[in-house]
């Protein structure tokens, strides 16, 4: 099993409750279905939001592969600026 870092930022960091952390999963889909059973209805909210990077791509596909140690980003929709 692939062990991702998970990298929060804006909103998914406050549904989350933390800014980071490693969660355990091989693909996309099974990811986020684990930071769901985590942390629960806001950050699924969040993520139906969100853009998901994952090495710094954008990624949407739930058959998506993790790469060994990946890092993905969450990155929800950011107010003007």
């Amino acid at each position: 099993m692939t062990m991702a870092t998970v990298r929060y930022f804006a909103a998914a960091a406050e549904a989350a409750g933390t800014e980071s952390e490693r969660v355990n999963a091989d693909d996309l889909g099974s990811l986020k279905e684990r930071l769901v059973e985590l942390h629960g209805a806001e950050l699924a909210r969040v993520l139906g939001l969100s853009s998901v990077l994952h090495e710094g791509q954008y990624v949407s596909d739930p058959a998506t592969a993790l790469a060994h140690d990946a890092v993905v980003d969450v990155l929800p929709p950011f107010a003007g600026g």
